[in-house]
């Protein structure tokens, strides 16, 4: 058997480095034949919507937790959504970063309030919120409601409040947000998607 230098050099080094692993307790064969688990195969999936502009794109979020009483679950992947019509599983930079949002130290997760003149804000529950919320909009309302105009007109406006609705919203959200809005007498309304 003729064998050159090269292929000698082949040969030395296959040796030595097949000895040396099985020296370690590698076998190639078990651990060639190991199947690693999918990351996701554990995983709650959701579906959401991208919340950072009007483009509205949809989004897949996977979270762990075994859903128990005393236990709380984390998101730990985002991606696009690949049967949504508007990004088909795409996602900008912006959204492509959004587990960073959700788990960030900053992020706000309970209402607050701070009183007039106060420098101070103070966490408030959700149900305080929406009451305070229903509260300040029907006294303005009772306040400033115009039923007829000055010729007697039947008009129906509430021109002191206005409503900037989430941009990011599936048009039959949109479509609800605009009755309701319109429905209370609400002229001051906008989306950045221009329901």
């Amino acid at each position: 058997m003729q064998v050159t230098r090269r292929q000698f050099f082949r040969i030395c080094a296959a040796g030595v480095g097949s000895s040396s692993l099985a020296a370690l307790g590698f076998a190639p064969g078990e651990a060639l034949a190991e199947v690693r688990a999918f990351k996701l195969a554990q995983a709650t999936e959701t579906r959401n919507t991208c919340p950072y502009c009007s483009v509205g794109c949809g989004l897949l979020m996977y979270s762990l937790g075994d859903k128990s009483k005393n236990t709380e679950t984390a998101i730990f992947h985002i991606e696009g959504d690949p049967d949504h019509p508007v990004n088909r599983g795409t996602l900008c930079p912006k959204g492509a970063a959004l587990v960073d949002f959700v788990r960030s130290p900053n992020r706000l997760k309970h209402p607050e309030y701070r009183a007039p003149g106060s420098k101070e804000w103070k966490r408030i529950s959700w149900d305080d919120a929406f009451d305070r919320i229903a509260r300040l909009l029907k006294d303005d309302r009772d306040k400033n409601f115009i039923a007829t105009n000055d010729k007697g007109e039947t008009v129906n406006r509430w021109l002191t409040t206005g409503v900037l609705a989430a941009s990011a919203s599936s048009n039959e959200t949109g479509y609800v947000t605009h009755k309701v809005v319109r429905s209370m007498g609400i002229l001051g309304f906008d989306n950045q998607a221009r329901v």
